[in-house]
């Protein structure tokens, strides 16, 4: 019996969370605005969000799309504002335009969120140096998870990267959970959960509508049954 699998699914509101936590999702990533690909959601949002369920939280902290951080002092005041709400888990990831990590960004918002848990999301897809960026965010408090594809264009591209950074756990910078989202599909699981991989996130996935429609309690059992026959291989 090997660890059971993390699945976390993309929530934009009450009723995504609600059919998620029935489904049998471990987790959410809050946003809103998935043609930004997700930004900070309001603070309403996310307390309704809290109040509906009683799975882990993690909330945006993205002003625009891209990776730039924007407004530093404007991130740390959404971070706050979200903490009021009930939010204690985050995902931020920052670059500067060279593509290495923005690490004077990533520190002051950090520092805001005061030791709460967080993951740095898929920056890492963009940046110049995948390995650099580990090891310069390596020992940041609150930093327990990557989330990847591997490339910018997805699992089916990043998969190579993803089995050999699996293989790193331990390392300096490897020390934090690889989380696999980003055009994730069902048959990359088997090989992903062969390599030590155990936690997954998905978005369009959970939702046979599109981003238009909301998250289907069905979907999210789908993906459930399917980690949960990996773990049981």
């Amino acid at each position: 019996m090997s660890k059971r699998a993390v699945l976390e699914v993309i929530a934009l509101d009450v009723e995504d969370a609600v059919a998620a936590q029935a489904g049998g999702a471990d987790r959410l990533e809050l946003v809103t605005d998935m043609a930004a690909d997700g930004l900070s959601p309001a603070p309403a949002t996310v307390a309704g969000i809290r109040a509906a369920v009683d799975i882990d939280l993690r909330v945006m902290l993205r002003l625009a799309d891209g990776f730039a951080a924007g407004d530093v002092d404007h991130l740390v005041r959404v971070a706050g504002d979200l903490r009021e709400a009930g939010a204690d888990q985050f995902v931020l990831g920052f670059l500067d335009a060279d593509g290495a990590v923005d690490l004077a960004a990533v520190e002051r918002v950090v520092h805001a969120l005061d030791g709460c848990a967080w993951t740095f999301h898929r920056a890492i897809d963009r940046a110049a140096d995948r390995n650099a960026l580990r090891r310069r965010l390596a020992g940041l408090p609150g930093l327990d998870t990557y989330l990847t594809a591997g490339a910018a264009t997805g699992v089916d591209a990043g998969l190579p990267t993803l089995l050999a950074e699996a293989e790193r756990r331990g390392e300096p910078g490897y020390e934090q959970q690889l989380l696999v989202g980003g055009g994730l599909r069902l048959e990359h699981v088997p090989r992903l959960r062969g390599a030590g991989v155990h936690a997954f996130h998905i978005g369009g996935a959970a939702r046979p509508s599109g981003w238009a429609g909301p998250v289907s309690a069905g979907a999210v059992a789908d993906w459930r049954r399917a980690l949960d026959g990996e773990d049981a291989a």
